[in-house]
């Protein structure tokens, strides 16, 4: 099975983001902080990571920078989820394929269609 991880720092997106992750059959691994988040990927990578722009200690972009430079994960596919449509242009800007964005809030659909962006179903 494809893992997702959830790192988000806010308990009721995590449980919203489990619900729908949930309906669309898979079981995710959460964690409310980047740097125990970021040790979990190097031990063991999952298929996705969806993960929050603003979070403490360490944000979005600090987290993506040090997954990024780890030959071992640089190539693994994130999601940002951001209530900020201005990062919009930022991940633009950015040219990784591996990269995607969902604004806040997420509905099922959009987070559904950027899940398989990167893991399509299984045939």
């Amino acid at each position: 099975m494809k893992s997702i991880m959830v790192v988000e720092d806010d308990q009721p997106i995590i449980e919203m983001m489990e619900l729908m992750l949930h309906r669309l059959g898979f079981e995710p691994l959460t964690y409310m902080e980047g740097p125990a988040a970021l040790a979990e990927v190097q031990r063991s990578p999952p298929s996705l990571i969806l993960l929050d722009v603003m979070m403490t200690p360490m944000n979005g972009w600090e987290f993506l920078e040090r997954l990024r430079a780890s030959p071992a994960t640089k190539n693994l596919p994130v999601l940002l989820f951001t209530a900020h449509p201005s990062v919009e242009s930022k991940v633009a800007g950015m040219n990784d394929p591996n990269l995607g964005i969902l604004l806040k809030p997420v509905t099922l659909p959009e987070l559904e269609k950027g899940i398989r962006r990167f893991l399509p179903p299984d045939t």
